[in-house]
């Protein structure tokens, strides 16, 4: 059988069209050696020594308790000892984690949950040499710790920018996972500006990078061999890498280590505002058409939002010219924000925008809000499905509320019992009015339309929260 000229030529062309191709994928695959060749002598392993027991854990990078004969218990007892069997006055040395040179002159970064509570941490670089390491200065809050060794000359790490990460750039972790220096591994960037419910003030960056107990302080690397940030946890159920990894921006961890070594600590700009999502329910009740912002549940007393003016029941809607899309963005925002720095700040409230100026004040300590009022004898339920009554001074007190707000005693079948408003629960607003006390409560809530969508916000414990109620049709 005869093949015409013309099939001929196409046939070969299709081959060649394949063999040119397939080196252009290949080629587009990462290539990390170079990476690890130039940036690894900059990556040091972190151990300390320390007299007293601790949990078993690597901040963020949780080991639970495993199941007897779980191969991942060897790892364990390896590298990060067998805490709560040796006594208290035992030296203990385990390794801990990673950490980069960021200049030649000795300092180091790390996470703080690294090296906290260490009585002695040791540096081991990649040409094997061990250094004694001081504690310039160390932040909970953003994990970040600085460290000083006593040498000159050594390799650094090249530091980048996190601000042009896209979802999906390829980037490289290089650590001790498990005590297993200098260990690479790769991945693609999962999200960016990631809030986790345990630290709100960081953007952290997810991967999708294997970290495990070790590699927490080491360097996040983009292809360019930029440090674009420092691992600082995972999400696991098992102890070990599940597909979630979380660095910090190197932005962030930078900024940290400049406070840390002009004054051994770290400050933040605050609000003083507690605030929560706006879901779907509520904007409707804000008279919204989309769920966006920041809804401010509690203004702290004495703190920058109570001196520029806002109330509970405002909706933040821009910080400084930044959209606030959701409310997790709001604290990442002013935290970076110089203290006594002034900051616009664009408000929904009862449907009016209005724009408010603060100046932003330092984020304290720990900002605590107690008390829980004690139920008392129940008395007559409203339309919602509350009985309600006045608070007495102590109740007051104890819940930090100089006037207003009425107690719930009890719940019934109602709109309140549908979103989870239980006895105990002090309510603070309605339908954007302030709740004076029982008397005008009953008043607000029997002029409610049928049908209708409210705000309601609730204090208990030591936070407060809107809720979106229904209205019954009848």
């Amino acid at each position: 059988m005869q093949i015409s000229r013309a099939v001929a030529a196409a046939v070969l062309v299709g081959i060649s069209v394949l063999a040119s191709t397939a080196p252009v994928q290949a080629r587009s695959l990462p290539e990390f050696t170079t990476l690890v060749e130039t940036q690894g002598p900059a990556v040091v392993n972190i151990s300390t020594r320390q007299t007293r027991s601790r949990t078993r854990h690597s901040q963020g990078l949780e080991i639970p308790d495993l199941p007897e004969g779980n191969p991942l218990n060897d790892f364990l007892r390896r590298y990060f000892g067998d805490e709560g069997e040796a006594p208290d006055d035992e030296p203990l040395s385990r390794s801990l984690g990673s950490g980069f040179i960021i200049s030649s002159d000795g300092y180091i970064l790390t996470n703080h949950h690294v090296v906290d509570g260490a009585d002695e941490v040791i540096v081991r670089t990649n040409d094997r040499r061990e250094f004694v390491a001081t504690v310039v200065g160390s932040d909970k809050r953003s994990d970040t710790a600085l460290l000083k060794v006593d040498a000159t000359g050594l390799p650094t790490a090249k530091l980048g920018s996190s601000k042009d990460l896209k979802v999906g750039e390829w980037v490289l972790a290089i650590g001790s996972p498990f005590g297993f220096e200098h260990s690479a591994t790769a991945g693609i960037v999962s999200a960016t500006g990631r809030s986790l419910p345990t630290e709100n003030y960081v953007p952290f960056i997810q991967t999708d990078v294997a970290i495990n107990p070790g590699n927490s302080g080491g360097p996040l690397f983009n292809l360019d061999g930029e440090v674009v940030g420092v691992n600082s946890q995972i999400y696991s159920r098992t102890g070990g890498f599940m597909g979630l990894s979380f660095a910090i921006p190197i932005e962030v961890a930078m900024d940290a280590v400049e406070q840390l070594k002009t004054k051994g600590r770290v400050s933040r700009g605050w609000l003083g505002v507690l605030i929560q999502d706006v879901t779907r329910d509520l904007a409707e009740t804000f008279g919204m058409k989309q769920p966006a912002g920041a809804l401010v549940a509690q203004v702290l007393p004495g703190s920058p939002a109570e001196k520029a003016g806002l109330e509970p029941g405002d909706v933040i809607l821009k910080y400084d010219g930044t959209d606030i899309g959701s409310s997790s963005t709001l604290p990442q925002l002013v935290g970076v924000t110089r203290v006594g720095q002034s900051a616009k700040v664009q408000v929904l409230r009862k449907g009016q925008p209005r724009e408010l100026t603060v100046v932003i004040g330092e984020l304290p300590e720990e900002d605590e809000i107690a008390g829980k009022p004690g139920p008392r004898e129940p008395a007559a339920a409203n339309r919602l499905g509350l009985v309600v009554r006045d608070l007495t001074a102590e109740q007051r007190e104890q819940a930090e509320i100089a006037k207003g707000g009425v107690l719930v005693e009890s719940v019934k079948p109602g709109p309140a019992e549908q979103v989870g408003i239980r006895p105990g629960d002090v309510v603070l607003m309605l339908d954007n009015q302030a709740v004076s006390d029982a008397r005008q409560f009953k008043e607000l809530v029997e002029g409610l339309a049928p049908g209708r969508s409210v705000a309601i916000l609730v204090q208990r414990g030591n936070g407060r929260m809107f809720y979106a109620l229904k209205m019954p049709k009848s």
